[in-house]
């Protein structure tokens, strides 16, 4: 058990956990300045049994940040923002990554952050597998993009955009995500064109833009049912 910690102005990963088991963060404060990059708040790789509960995270990359590898994990109760919300990867750069499976984040806030909850692999690369993903009861406020699948991530155009990425998708649900964003699409599904996403569910999303009455647009392709 990890808790009643805080850390504040890290360089890199304020919490770095690898190769771990049955480990608990609760009540665990992070405080980073929003422009500080590769500060993310609890980095989790290759790891079985984590939870982060009941902790505030307050970053310039993202709050939680998911690695291959990692099985079973519970964010439950986790305050983000400012940051890059919760993501799961990148996953798919370098050979011999580990499946991701059984990830659950629930009872979350995003509030000032760039994205919501995020699934991200890169386009070409290495073959994968990420599956049994669930995101629920999560509240969002002046958020630009409260749900992302990018299985064509490529920051800085130092990949093969052209290319699909090798990393499967599965078994994944968006249910109850609610509240305000400051960019007009609601959510965005981009899976590969080889190997597309496999049960993805989306349901009781209530998302509308701040200030404005219209409806969000979104963006979704290569989904099988």
């Amino acid at each position: 058990m990890i808790q009643d910690i805080t850390t504040k102005d890290s360089k890199q990963f304020q919490a770095n956990v690898l190769g771990c088991e049955n480990i608990t963060f609760e009540h665990f404060t992070v405080s980073a300045p929003d422009e500080s990059p590769n500060t993310d708040g609890i980095h989790i790789g290759r790891s079985d049994g984590v939870n982060v509960l009941n902790s505030e995270i307050k970053t310039g990359d993202d709050c939680v940040s998911i690695g291959d590898g990692s099985k079973n994990l519970v964010i439950n109760g986790v305050t983000c923002g400012p940051g890059h919300g919760i993501s799961i990867g990148s996953l798919g750069l370098f050979k011999n990554e580990e499946p991701v499976d059984g990830v659950t984040v629930q009872n979350c806030t995003m509030t000032n952050t760039s994205n919501g909850v995020r699934i991200k692999t890169w386009p070409g690369a290495e073959p994968g597998t990420c599956s049994n993903i669930h995101f629920e009861d999560i509240t969002v406020t002046n958020v630009s993009s409260p749900i992302i699948i990018d299985q064509k991530y490529c920051p800085w155009n130092k990949c093969k955009i052209n290319e699909e990425s090798k990393v499967k998708l599965s078994n994944i649900s968006f249910k109850n995500i609610h509240g305000l964003l400051r960019g007009p699409e609601a959510f965005k599904i981009i899976c590969s064109a080889t190997l597309p996403c496999e049960n993805v569910e989306l349901q009781t999303l209530k998302l509308r833009i701040v200030d404005r009455p219209w409806t969000c647009s979104i963006t979704m392709f290569e989904c099988e049912a």
